[in-house]
């Protein structure tokens, strides 16, 4: 028997890297699993590789709320439930602040932030439905340390770690019936504490 056996689970970004490394580790461990991207090409390559029977694509922009919602009911309608959100999907820009334009700034913001906002609003009536589940969102270290040329980045990680925050008190606290998770896959938070300062 897996640990996942049973369990219905939302990944987003999930068509290539770290997110499909999510996808695939879930379907072993007996979940069924729903994940998106933009990518679409490579994300139906990951699912049809997988099965149907336990993993299905949909093309997800975490900014879009309508994409949210559409996520949100392709896996209540293929798989029955909602008991796990993994919001994976993320980018990245490196610059110095004088040459990172407020578009590229505002997108970063729009995906990393907006989207785990997004998709933690989106799931929380299925979740309930479903009796309580789990949300976990990815972040990065840098968001406590700090990097040079990846400052969108890290405003969005520390607005990742906040929505966590909230949304513990909020859905957890007052319902018991679930989980808020911050992962922080970047480097181990012992080996980023001794790095020195850039300031």
């Amino acid at each position: 028997m897996g640990r996942l056996d049973g369990k219905v689970a939302l990944i987003t970004g999930g068509a290539r890297g770290m997110g499909k490394s999510h996808v695939r580790h879930f379907v072993a461990e007996g979940a069924r699993v729903v994940f998106g991207d933009v990518l679409d090409d490579r994300g139906e390559h990951v699912a049809s590789k997988l099965g149907e029977q336990s993993c299905r694509y949909v093309h997800h922009d975490v900014t879009s709320e309508t994409d949210w919602a559409a996520a949100v009911a392709a896996t209540v309608e293929a798989f029955g439930r909602l008991d796990v959100l993994v919001n994976n999907a993320g980018v990245l820009k490196f610059a110095r602040i004088a040459d990172m334009t407020l578009a590229d700034f505002r997108r970063i913001l729009e995906v990393n932030a907006v989207g785990c906002w997004l998709g933690m609003k989106a799931v929380t009536e299925p979740m309930t439905a479903a009796g309580g589940g789990s949300i976990v969102n990815i972040s990065s270290i840098e968001g406590f340390t700090g990097a040079a040329g990846l400052y969108g980045s890290v405003c969005g990680t520390v607005s990742a770690r906040a929505l966590c925050a909230t949304a513990w008190m909020r859905l957890i606290r007052a319902s018991d019936s679930g989980r808020v998770e911050i992962r922080l896959p970047s480097r181990s938070l012992r080996a980023a504490s001794r790095r020195r300062s850039p300031w």
